[in-house]
């Protein structure tokens, strides 16, 4: 938990009233594979084989909005015109995103345990009184199911707003808007937001929040705890920059590398 562990282009507010956490690859799910896993399964269903990078692109959006961006990519949409002789509609979406929901369901509570250094850094905003909000691609009836195990393991938000709550998923501002008025927040001067997609950032950009992104176990990542840390150490720092710079390019504030290292941005 160094300095040289956070890259920041830009200081952090003087005074910091609120953090908002993003879920799945930030907070819980290290490498975020819930989502992936079904995602991949609804196409894989259709005789369809998407591969990792057009699962992960759209990651931090609504649900039914991930499909339909993956369904616009050029190389899915023309596999789906091979495959059906037509193209997709929105009448595919909604049989996709039934079916993804089911088999969500069915392993989410196998995906919900926090990162390392989360519940250290949910102590430490605490002892500051610093309010903890989030905001998530999962719908109200996932996140019951992830906000209770992660409760059952030490982690517990004072808030979390899902696209349902509010209309919008990202790169729409309104789930950080509404952990603002729900945890009391009056300026978004004093908010700092901490994410693991480029979607992520694109929130706190419409927002005008402080952005961060987080690099281990994020869905940029794209890898498992044992996966990470089976690399070699010159594959770990080559990763860490890759990402890094992803998140920078799309307009990141700051960049940590794990959760601890919040505690050394904020100071």
């Amino acid at each position: 938990m160094t300095k040289e562990r956070v890259v920041a282009v830009r200081p952090v507010p003087e005074k910091i009233s609120g953090i908002i956490l993003d879920w799945a690859g930030t907070t819980v799910d290290y490498g975020c594979f819930a989502p992936v896993n079904a995602f991949q399964q609804i196409f894989i269903q259709r005789g369809i084989h998407p591969t990792d990078e057009e699962v992960r692109a759209p990651m931090g959006q609504a649900k039914r909005d991930h499909i339909c961006i993956m369904l616009e990519g050029e190389r899915l949409s023309g596999l789906w015109r091979e495959k059906f002789g037509r193209d997709w509609t929105q009448e595919d979406v909604d049989e996709m995103y039934a079916i993804y929901e089911d088999i969500l369901f069915a392993s989410l509570r196998d995906f919900c345990e926090v990162k390392p250094g989360v519940l250290e850094v949910v102590e430490y905003l605490r002892r500051r009184n610093i309010k903890i909000g989030s905001t998530t691609g999962y719908t109200p009836e996932m996140m019951k199911v992830v906000a209770a195990e992660a409760k059952v393991a030490g982690y517990a938000p004072d808030a979390y707003v899902t696209p349902e709550d509010v209309g919008y998923g990202r790169p729409y501002p309104y789930m950080l808007f509404e952990n603002m008025r729900k945890l009391e927040l009056l300026t978004v001067a004093e908010i700092i937001k901490v994410g693991d997609t480029l979607s992520d950032i694109a929130e706190c950009k419409n927002a005008g929040v402080y952005a961060i992104g987080v690099v281990e176990g994020s869905s940029e990542m794209a890898l498992r705890q044992e996966e990470f840390e089976a690399l070699s150490s010159e594959k770990q720092d080559n990763l860490r920059k890759t990402i890094t710079k992803r998140y920078l390019d799309a307009g990141a504030d700051a960049v940590i590398i794990e959760m601890r290292d919040l505690v050394a941005l904020i100071g």
